[in-house]
């Protein structure tokens, strides 16, 4: 069994504890919070026999193996390097890092001390994700990639009220890009490489963060284009164009129907069998590489994570996002 703590008791957790129950070898052994209330009633409500309320304590102790990490995004690097140092596995929620500098120094960190690092992006996992990329030759050559990812927050709302809540907050490391337009680059990150140029713009709240945005990426043989929003929703779907065809994606962050058509007017459901929680296979993925001894993931690579969050970084560049993790 791999020993598991969790530091964040939020929802995501929860979404990660349930999709935990199916994983073979997964066990909860402790809890961290920044108070034992909160610690003890987490505790109770997943089985996990050890609370804790210091986290260097935690990172210390003998009783987990890896660590689960899904505090705010500005926490993640401090946090993931501390539990490494002390030769934890960390499974850090996406964003991994704030910033590239940041992010680079985790994974020079997980080298020195051979741990595994890893981020928790699911898409890589996905049955679909797996099924796209066996049916990417369908379309023939590849023109454009289109993604979209566009969901009002209910936090906004509490925003226009005066309440600025995590999400909206720079201090956190947070807004519409990191939080869901990291959805619509990882992937074309994983399938295409890094881009030749980088063209952003997006809407700048008060706070300083983005609610919404939208970007152009230049290729060698082929554009992409994404479009993110935490203000506004959209039923549109992410699609791949080809010179033969294309791939339609109905929801880019979970996959749950992908289907071809060509240009003759054929359309196949290319889905794969996807029964499971979303979350379960990027966990089943992380364990088995602790298990084999592994510290790197060959999907959510070192490599695609740090161009990723190269993206991300040039993007706020663009429009103006800094945050103090920048400083």
């Amino acid at each position: 069994m791999i020993r598991f703590g969790i530091v964040g008791t939020n929802w995501i957790t929860d979404k990660f504890l349930d999709a935990a129950k199916s994983a073979e070898d997964f066990i909860l052994t402790a809890v961290y919070s920044r108070t034992q209330e909160r610690a003890d009633e987490f505790a109770r409500k997943y089985g996990a026999e050890h609370t804790f309320t210091d986290l260097a304590a935690m990172a210390k102790s003998d009783v987990i193996d890896a660590v689960y990490i899904a505090t705010p995004n500005s926490l993640h690097a401090d946090q993931a390097t501390l539990f490494m140092r002390n030769k934890k596995h960390v499974l850090c929620e996406k964003p991994i890092a704030s910033n590239a500098l940041e992010l680079q120094n985790m994974i020079e960190t997980a080298k020195k001390y051979d741990v595994l690092l890893m981020e928790a992006m699911k898409f890589s996992f996905l049955p679909n994700f797996q099924a796209l990329k066996k049916n990417l030759h369908r379309v023939g050559k590849v023109r454009r990639y289109f993604a979209n990812y566009c969901q009002y927050s209910s936090r906004y709302d509490s925003y226009k009220e005066g309440i600025v809540l995590n999400a909206f907050d720079p201090a956190f490391s947070n807004g519409a890009l990191m939080d869901i337009g990291i959805y619509c680059i990882y992937p074309m990150v994983a399938l295409f490489g890094r881009p030749m140029q980088v063209i952003a713009n997006g809407l700048l709240l008060e706070t300083g963060v983005d609610g919404e945005g939208s970007a152009m990426f230049k290729y060698n043989e082929m554009d992409a284009v994404i479009m993110y929003s935490k203000i506004t929703d959209s039923s549109l779907p992410s699609e791949i164009h080809g010179e033969e065809g294309t791939i339609i994606i109905d929801r880019i962050s979970t996959q749950d129907k992908i289907e071809f058509h060509s240009r003759s007017n054929l359309k196949v459901d290319i889905s794969a069998e996807q029964n499971k929680h979303t979350m379960y296979y990027e966990i089943q993925e992380f364990i088995n590489l602790i298990k084999n001894g592994k510290h790197e993931s060959d999907k959510n690579t070192f490599e695609n994570s740090l161009i990723t969050m190269e993206i991300l970084d040039e993007i706020r560049k663009q429009i103006g996002v800094i945050y103090p993790s920048d400083k």
